[in-house]
Order: structure tokens, then sequence, then C-alpha cells
């Protein structure tokens, strides 16, 4: 049987080694490489570092200064400022989900802020640049065989833009980037009538044409999507259709290359852009 004063000792060392243990512990949290140098910064110092952190293209580090200020000093112009910086910090590292959140955020948090319109305006931007900018720059395959919805997002928020902010400073390019898009829906809903038509979906095509031509009316793709109607009423022996729609082709496009060369693809249009 151990004896009393073995059994002591024995608490007396765990109680040792479990004040060690903690003073350990107390002593790794305090390494330097754990110590958050920002901790006592003002508002001010955090969002100058920030700043000089995206002038630098250090879009990460920005956006954690940027994070950090909001929630230490949650009340001010510069937390207000830091939440639009943030999208445009997403933005910049192409991370257009982040962006657009960052952006509808701050568009519900300050409505009526003098800077809201830039919100919209980098939403749409956002959007564009994801579907349309770095493709057109990088790719070849045409922007209207891409999922559209990226576009129409884009174009709503320009949309937004103009229609709530028409003295905007961003109001005109907004306007001249929504025309393109206006004519890059239109060519996605031709393409896919293009598409159905040689499968001899002839119904699924004539329908996608008159989409594109109610829906976007003017668009360069007008003209193409006439002549799938034309092609398509004419395959389903719809005569009377076939000559109405051929008649306004005529009218509107009377040297129209589609009456020479048919279906056969062009240059895409948007390389053009």
């Amino acid at each position: 049987m151990r004896s009393v004063a073995s059994v002591t000792a024995a608490k007396v060392f765990f109680a040792f080694l479990l004040t060690l243990l903690t003073l350990l512990a107390g002593g790794c949290s305090l390494l330097p490489d754990q110590i958050d140098e920002t901790s006592k910064w003002t508002a001010q110092k955090l969002y100058d570092e920030a700043k000089d952190a995206m002038s630098d293209g250090a879009y990460d580090k920005a956006v954690k200064l940027y994070e950090k200020l909001e929630a230490r000093y949650p009340y001010g112009r510069y937390a207000q400022q830091a939440q639009i910086e943030v999208a445009y910090a997403y933005f910049k590292q192409q991370e257009p989900a982040s962006a657009v959140a960052a952006c509808d955020r701050f568009i519900r948090l300050h409505p009526n802020h003098p800077n809201v319109d830039y919100a919209y305006y980098l939403k749409g931007l956002a959007n564009f640049g994801e579907d349309l900018g770095l493709l057109g720059a990088i790719g070849m395959q045409d922007l209207t065989e891409r999922d559209p919805k990226a576009a129409r997002e884009s174009f709503d928020a320009f949309k937004e833009l103009v229609t709530k902010f028409p003295a905007s400073k961003y109001a005109a390019d907004a306007t001249a980037r929504m025309n393109y898009l206006v004519n890059a829906l239109a060519s996605h809903q031709v393409h896919v009538a293009t598409y159905y038509l040689k499968r001899g979906a002839y119904i699924a095509a004539i329908n996608r044409a008159q989409t594109a031509l109610k829906t976007y009316p003017g668009a360069p793709a007008s003209e193409q999507a006439l002549f799938i109607m034309i092609k398509g009423y004419d395959a389903l022996g719809m005569n009377d259709l076939r000559d109405d729609a051929n008649r306004v082709m005529h009218k509107n496009f009377p040297n129209s290359v589609y009456f020479t060369r048919g279906l056969n693809r062009p240059e895409p249009w948007w390389q053009l852009w």
C-alpha cells in the first residue's frame, strides 16, 4: 500500500505539470507570428494600409484589412467605404460571385449613399467580365454559345443604374455595354435556333428565332433570325408564313448575305467589338 507521502508527492508533481503546460500554452499564443499587428490600428490606419495593398495589387491582403476595419469600426464613413472597396477587390481578383454579393450588400445597406450608383455599375461589370470580357480577350469560343445567365444579370444591373441614376457618370458606359449585351443575348437565341434547325427541330427553331426578334428588336441577329424562320417554315411546308417572313426580310435586309451563302457561319460579330 502506497504511503501518504508518496500520494502527496504525486499530486504535487501532477499539479506542477499542469501549471507548466498552462504556462507553455499561454506562451505559445504570444509567439510573434501569431500576434495581430493591426490590433491597435485606428480606422484610418486600416483603411490607408488596405488602399496601399490595393495599389500594389495585393487584393487578398486588402480584403482582409477591409474586413477587419468593418468588424472593428462598423459605423462611419471608413466602414462604408470599406464595403464597396471589398467589392472592387473581389472584382480585380476575378471573383465575380463575391464581387456581386458585396455590391448587393452595399446597395441593401446604403440605398441612398452618394456612391451607390457605382455599386450598380460594379455589379454589372462583374457579370460582364465573367461571361464576356475575359473570354473575348483570350478565347475563340463564340460568346453567344455560352450560358447567357451572367449576361442577363449584367444587363439588369446596368439597366437599374441607368434607370435610377440617369445623370451618373457611369450611365454612358453602362448604356454602351447594355447595347453590346442585347446583341449577345439575341445572338444566343439565334445560335440555339440554328442548332435546332440543323437537327430538324423546325418548330423549336422558329420559336427561338421569334423570341430573338420580339425580345431584342433591332439587334444585328434579327437578320439571321428571319432567315431561320424562312427555312423553318419552308421545311414544314407552311408556305404562307414562309413568304411573309421572306417579304419582311427582303424589305429590311435586301442585300443579306444569307440569301447567297445560307447559314454557313461567318466571323463572329463579337470579335469586332
